[in-house]
């Protein structure tokens, strides 16, 4: 394409999740090699591929066909690139838009003016655009949440796995039904009647195991009620560090099928209200934000009881020094486990980076008084100041790297794996 003298160009789209690069399969190529811009899964990234499976975006398909196209998820990188390419909001809720070109053999592109038809800016071509970038995010949490879910697999002894087992025994055919729908989508193009009435309604189910685990989590949270001592503080604190990990895991299974879910429900919309696609993608968008504004409630009020008890057990950490350092371990364990959690489910991390600020202040000012008290106590202070700060740090850098970008920024292609 030649637009305002250059001799490539390229187009930049972005819903606030990721970011679409179209242009000709050299001119995207170099534009994410001069960028620094490396998609971060192999799944998802061909965007024709993706459109290919999405029949139901065919005005972008056909708009599509002779082009080329990646998709990233959005980082601090990419944010940062979105924002130096000044890209603009178009007519499509939530899409903005950008077009770059170059001279020549340089590897500076700038933006240039969208000469007529040669951008995918049609409504009906961007309400498609923004269903498919919508579905390739949400096949990337897939993928990431697989992925969490295999490690914790790793990690659970027997016992445990069958208690996930039970519970997760919910929503195996709500699994099962999802992957068939999947199947028959990629073979197709398309998700039929016939296949969108199997899992039309299968959201219950997965709606009442979920919320099952947060109720466990809220009966987990309620048992520090009236706990002084620090042995009971121990009990409890243990009991909440062997069970946290199996209601994260059984919350992370629900949010991806609920995921899966609705990537089929975006094709069907595509295939048979195509006019309603921008309001049915947004509002699934807005859905997703409370599922994870439910989860991380539920997880921080769990940090918080945790964090109270440490504080508690510092403060006698004079009287009982051997029990004292297991409820810091304990909340410490707990408190790794969770950030994880948060940061497979894309939650922000505010709250636990000002957690961690707080374990180091009060680990600090333990140390002090410790100091005034004897060897004993400045011993022990010693060692549970640096296990904390050692421990919120690991935890609020972790945390805030992977997930600090989803703030400057304001929430498939390919099948997900077999449910």
């Amino acid at each position: 394409m030649d637009h305002d003298g250059v001799d490539d160009s390229i187009e930049l789209f972005s819903d606030g999740d990721g970011l679409a690069v179209i242009g000709s399969a050299v001119a995207v190529e170099q534009f994410m090699a001069s960028s620094g811009l490396v998609p971060t899964d192999e799944e998802g990234r061909d965007l024709a591929r993706a459109f290919s499976v999405s029949s139901g975006a065919a005005d972008a398909a056909a708009k599509f066909a002779e082009n080329s196209g990646r998709w990233l998820k959005m980082t601090k990188e990419s944010a940062a690139k979105v924002k130096e390419a000044g890209l603009i909001p178009t007519k499509t809720p939530g899409i903005s838009h950008a077009m770059l070109g170059r001279h020549g053999a340089s590897t500076s592109w700038i933006k240039v003016v969208q000469g007529p038809g040669t951008a995918l800016t049609s409504p009906a071509a961007l309400a498609g655009l923004g269903g498919v970038m919508s579905q390739m995010a949400m096949q990337q949490q897939l993928d990431a949440i697989n992925d969490y879910l295999e490690k914790i697999d790793a990690k659970l002894d027997d016992l445990l796995r069958a208690q996930m087992n039970q519970v997760l025994a919910r929503v195996d055919a709500v699994g099962l039904a999802i992957a068939e729908a999947m199947t028959v989508r990629e073979a197709v193009g398309r998700v039929s009647d016939v296949s969108w009435s199997k899992v039309q309604n299968q959201p219950t189910a997965i709606l009442e195991t979920q919320a099952f685990a947060l109720r466990q989590l809220a009966d987990l949270e309620a048992k520090f009620a009236r706990k002084s001592t620090v042995a009971d503080l121990v009990t409890v604190c243990q009991e909440v560090e062997s069970e946290i990990v199996k209601w994260l895991s059984i919350l992370a299974r629900c949010f991806q099928l609920h995921e899966a879910h609705a990537i089929l429900e975006l094709d069907r919309v595509m295939d048979a209200s195509p006019e309603e696609l921008d309001r049915h993608r947004l509002g699934l968008d807005a859905a997703r934000r409370e599922r994870t504004e439910l989860f991380e409630r539920a997880t921080l009020q769990i940090l918080g009881r945790l964090n109270d008890a440490a504080e508690t057990a510092n403060k006698k950490v004079l009287f009982n020094p051997k029990q004292t350092p297991e409820v810091v371990e304990a909340r410490n364990h707990v408190a790794i486990e969770v950030g994880d959690f948060h940061e497979v489910m894309g939650i922000e991390a505010d709250a636990e980076s000002a957690e961690a600020r707080r374990w180091r202040e009060a680990a600090a000012d333990k140390l002090d008084r410790a100091r005034d008290t004897g060897s004993q106590g400045i011993e022990g202070a010693k060692r549970l100041g640096s296990e904390t700060r050692q421990r919120a740090s690991s935890v609020r850098g972790r945390i805030s790297e992977g997930l600090a970008e989803r703030r400057q920024r304001q929430g498939p292609a390919e099948p997900p794996p077999p449910f």
